[in-house]
């Protein structure tokens, strides 16, 4: 089966920087349209960075662009949120998404519904002050 697995969540100092990071298993491929969403506490979930087949392409939410970098290593199945300058409002549970299946921008992926394509678990971000 299709397993994504976050990793690199934890408590952090607001001003830091953190990497988080997922490993894809079981896709047919290796070039699946990725991304990362968050919910907070009582916020709606926000796709906050995605990515395209081969990576040239991003899609970033307003709340991180020019703070979060999405990556990708398609040889490693491997997807990566860098996190530059976190803040309070960074808290949250991270999850990692792909969605094979269909030609989707990372603008798609984004937006897309926590009932398309598949999820992980989540892994916890907690900026403290």
């Amino acid at each position: 089966q299709v397993r994504l697995a976050e990793s690199g969540g934890e408590l952090v100092q607001a001003g830091a920087s953190l990497r988080l990071s997922c490993i894809e298993s079981g896709l047919t491929r290796d070039d699946t349209p990725m991304g990362w969403f968050r919910q907070g506490p009582g916020k709606e979930l926000e796709g906050v960075a995605c990515i395209g087949r081969s990576g040239s392409r991003t899609y970033y939410a307003d709340s991180v662009k020019g703070r979060f970098t999405i990556s990708r290593d398609n040889a490693k199945n491997a997807l990566y949120l860098q996190m530059t300058n976190l803040t309070l409002e960074d808290t949250a549970t991270y999850y990692c998404v792909a969605r094979p299946q269909g030609s989707w921008t990372p603008y798609d992926i984004c937006f897309m519904s926590r009932l398309s394509g598949f999820w992980g678990l989540g892994t916890q971000v907690t900026v403290s002050s």
